[in-house]
């Protein structure tokens, strides 16, 4: 029996582990900026909901509870701007990598279909396609860039993980016009969509791009980031109804279940704006001081107009600003894990705490401007 593992890369975060080693060693210990995990707590009314629900017995269903279904479809209507959003346009999944990664099997793609995703791209997407036995694609302009015939899935993802970039509005409505004009299916990343910083971020699902119908687009959308909860693999998609519903039959039999308890803390923290400014404003803070103190320090900094992540270069081979940052007890994400074109950057996450944070930014001021 072949290996399915051996069509897949090389897990990239265990190339890491060296430099991790290196930023342990500093007296004053590690400042994790790499992978970008949640730190602060989880808001206190969405633990209650979760506890409240603790003894569920039985069995959770795919699809959620009507309540699920309610909470999903209303922060669709109100936050996304999809006016006509119902029930049947939604479906939870057991967090968005699930998702991602097992999506392309899910549509039934294989040997000869193509799934395309941009340049700079969250290594998932590749995953997928290559779970499969689809040929990943890349793009710059899925218009320019793709053949129409061969492409069966198109990820687009705004904001971007790991640029930060935004789509604009109007990018998105030639996109979606052309996939409908070819017949090839949307999937929307759209995790970072409630941390914007210097743009706003429109959904695919918004009635100004999509044109008041869900046809062949669907949006992806997670609560790890806006909420705090990435242990709770709380996700959901949104949009074409006939796609939710076939992959909801698919995902009965895989027995693709969201926990109850974990359906009745996503229905509180969906109901609840504040705790999301909150975390807004910690993130905001975050997302200040680091880039004060790289650009200082002779970074440049490019795009990050939104998301969880700062996208920086000071001009040379991505791994050498990660053994450099290391050297100060500071770790990051290499760019070329995104794809080849991050060659010469890193990914720089503020998902750490406020001490933490403090701990990078002092010690990138004491080093003084880096020499390339």
């Amino acid at each position: 029996m072949a290996a399915v593992s051996a069509r897949l890369p090389v897990f990239p975060w265990d190339k890491l582990e060296p430099y991790k080693a290196t930023a342990a060693a500093h007296p004053d210990g590690i400042v994790d900026l790499s992978v970008g995990t949640p730190v602060d707590p989880v808001p206190e009314l969405i633990r209650r909901a979760l506890i409240e629900a603790a003894d569920s017995p039985g069995y959770p269903t795919v699809w959620g509870t009507p309540a699920l279904r309610d909470a999903i479809t209303g922060w669709v209507r109100g936050r996304l701007g999809a006016s006509a959003a119902g029930h049947g346009n939604v479906l939870p999944v057991v967090g968005s990598k699930e998702l991602v990664a097992w999506l392309p099997t899910q549509l039934g793609l294989g040997a000869g279909d193509q799934v395309a995703y941009p340049r700079l791209a969250y290594p998932t997407y590749e995953v997928g396609a290559r779970l499969c036995g689809a040929e990943p694609v890349v793009y710059d302009d899925p218009t320019a860039d793709l053949d129409p015939a061969r492409v069966k899935l198109l990820w687009l993802n705004s904001p971007s993980n790991p640029t930060g970039a935004v789509l604009p509005k109007e990018e998105l409505v030639r996109y979606v016009a052309w996939a409908r004009e070819h017949g090839i299916l949307i999937f929307s990343d759209e995790c970072y969509l409630e941390l914007g910083w210097e743009a706003e971020p429109v959904s695919v699902l918004h009635d100004e791009v999509c044109g008041g119908s869900y046809e062949g687009i669907v949006a992806v959308h997670s609560l790890s980031k806006r909420s705090n909860l990435a242990g709770y693999r709380a996700a959901f998609i949104a949009g074409d109804a006939g796609v939710l519903g076939e992959l909801l039959q698919i995902r009965k039999h895989g027995g693709m279940m969201t926990p109850a308890p974990v359906q009745a803390a996503t229905v509180a923290a969906l109901g609840d704006d504040v705790h999301v400014e909150e975390q807004r404003v910690r993130y905001a803070a975050r997302r200040d001081a680091l880039r004060t103190a790289l650009e200082a320090h002779g970074f440049r900094v490019e795009h990050s107009e939104a998301s969880l992540y700062l996208w920086v270069t000071r001009d040379e081979p991505c791994w050498d600003t990660v053994a450099h940052l290391a050297d100060l007890g500071i770790l990051v994400a290499p760019g070329d894990f995104y794809g080849e074109a991050g060659a010469h950057f890193v990914r720089v996450a503020f998902t750490a705490t406020d001490e933490r944070v403090a701990a990078a930014v002092k010690r990138l001021g004491e080093s003084g401007p880096a020499d390339v």
